[in-house]
């Protein structure tokens, strides 16, 4: 017999899994009102409950952690793995919901449904004051194409409208499969008249619909967000609402939540919800059947589909694998800022002591480092493969003899639309992460914090250049390391630093004409 704590409030419906299963006790009570939780071996959450490391001590035959939702938040996921439990989500559940309410944003706001409903309700018939547009025939500009931005790009098609995609990371035939243009981020803005955003709130996006972009946008834009409070700056939003520049604004997000920002909410063009886009009852349906149903998967000793951390392994494997699980998170998220563009391939081979262990873990565990900084939605080393056959990536890995001269090696080739990435990798016990080869330069640096990759031609004064453009910034440097192949040819710095980097000291770097290119990079 399982027990199974439900301590949030959640549908039976949803329950029904586990409900109908003969060797399953399931309890719906607050964790506060329980005496023996030492006793259940499953415990679903909504948000209201903190898992916290203190709760986690008190269960201690505690296996596997559900949320009814995509946010873990009120999860000490870290804590989680410590202790050797699974921690799972349900991260498509709302997706349909998202979608629809994004699209009847997009309806209200153009055809000024929610004014003409308080007028009329307000003893009002004035026809005149709501002429609308149509849908039919418009550009509607997608920011970001992950799962809910997809449906919205068939809905699109359906009413007629065309549709333009930004999205570095979308390929050739995922954009022709959906029958969507794949353009760059200023041509949607230059194009659009509407745009809605559907990116993860990252640091990259943080304000990407800022004063500036705002600005490259037509006359008329109407702009929506039902994603993430933050990707549109609300400041530079009132600026363009003052001087006429948006049309509309539709927000079911906001950058604090309830929004504080009331001078945004007086412009009658704007339109608000408390952010439904999850809040209907199949969705919330959906997310509570996909947890029970991975959680019945789960205490009957089959794999789960949506485990946040580690899937369950011995404490001897957990101990082995754990510094290489980590090492190659960090190579895919390396490779993955690296490579800003659409990637076709990743192949991945190992040598040595790593070989010897259950190397399709380690791979799944660079695929979900590299595409947790493309995707909006949760990526794990039981969804990574799936997630990259979606996105039209394929991905291999070998085993080969030991010719690096490491005891070990972890050598991964990424080939993307126009061009190719490569690193290697070591791990030393008692010494810790190393990076070996960056695209054929030999090298030698530990993969944390802030970092600067420059590409340059090995001149002298280069790098007294790289260090003045830093210092004049404010930024210190932690450590440097340098590469080439040959004097006077192609080199590259690979830098640490104290502080974060702006775009402001790349352009100033990528200002030299010995200088090919800058970037920045955060592990």
């Amino acid at each position: 017999m399982f027990h199974v704590l439900v301590s949030d409030s959640i549908s039976s419906d949803g329950l029904a899994p586990l409900l109908n299963d003969e060797n399953i006790n399931v309890v719906q009570k607050k964790v506060s009102e329980v005496d023996d939780l030492e006793k259940y071996d499953a415990l679903l959450v909504r948000s209201a409950t903190k898992v916290t490391e203190e709760l986690l001590q008190k269960m201690t035959n505690l296996k596997i952690v559900a949320r009814a939702g995509v946010g873990v938040d009120n999860i000490d996921v870290e804590a989680a793995t410590k202790y050797g439990v699974v921690v799972i989500n349900a991260p498509d559940g709302n997706t349909i919901s998202t979608a629809e309410h994004t699209f009847a944003m997009m309806a209200s706001l153009v055809r000024h449904i929610p004014q003409a409903n308080v007028s009329v309700k307000s003893g009002e018939w004035n026809r005149s004051a709501f002429l609308g547009t149509e849908l039919y025939g418009k550009s509607l500009g997608i920011i970001g194409l992950g799962r809910i931005g997809s449906e919205i790009a068939k809905r699109a098609k359906a009413f007629g409208m065309n549709v333009l995609v930004f999205d570095p990371f979308l390929t050739k035939d995922r954009a022709q499969k959906l029958g969507v243009n794949s353009c760059k981020l200023d041509e949607v803005l230059a194009q659009a008249d509407i745009i809605t955003v559907h990116t993860p709130l990252t640091k990259e996006t943080r304000g990407l619909l800022g004063k500036e972009n705002i600005g490259k946008t037509k006359k008329g834009v109407y702009l929506l967000n039902c994603a993430r409070g933050g990707i549109i700056d609300e400041e530079a939003l009132i600026h363009y609402l003052e001087i006429g520049h948006v049309k509309g604004v539709a927000l079911d997000v906001f950058e604090v939540e309830p929004p504080v920002n009331r001078k945004l909410l007086d412009f009658e063009q704007v339109i608000a919800t408390p952010h439904l886009g999850a809040s209907t009852k199949e969705a919330q349906l959906n997310v509570a059947s996909q947890v029970a149903e991975e959680v019945l998967k789960f205490l009957n000793g089959k794999p789960v589909t949506n485990s946040i951390n580690l899937p369950t392994l011995t404490k001897d494997i957990f101990d082995k694998i754990q510094p290489f699980y980590k090492l190659a998170k960090k190579l895919g998220q390396l490779a993955s800022q690296y490579m800003k563009e659409p990637v076709q391939h990743i192949g991945i081979v190992y040598e040595g002591t790593v070989a010897e262990l259950e190397t399709s873990f380690i791979t799944k565990a660079f695929l979900a480092g590299f595409l947790g900084e493309r995707v909006d939605s949760t990526v794990n080393e039981v969804n990574a493969g799936l997630m990259a056959k979606e996105r039209g990536i394929s991905f291999s890995e070998k085993i080969a003899s030991n010719g690096s001269g490491y005891a070990n090696c972890i050598a991964v080739q990424v080939d993307g639309d126009h061009r190719t990435f490569s690193v290697k990798a070591t791990y030393i016990p008692n010494y810790g992460e190393r990076i070996v080869d960056l695209n054929g330069f030999d090298i030698d640096f530990y993969p944390a914090g802030e970092v600067l990759y420059v590409e340059h031609i090995d001149k002298p004064g280069v790098i007294g250049r790289v260090g003045k453009v830093l210092g004049d910034h404010g930024v210190n440097i932690a450590t440097m390391q340098v590469g080439r192949k040959n004097i006077g040819g192609e080199a590259i710095m690979v830098l640490t630093c104290d502080k974060l980097i702006d775009d402001q000291l790349i352009e100033a770097l990528v200002q030299f004409d010995d200088i090919v290119s800058a970037k920045t990079i955060h592990l």
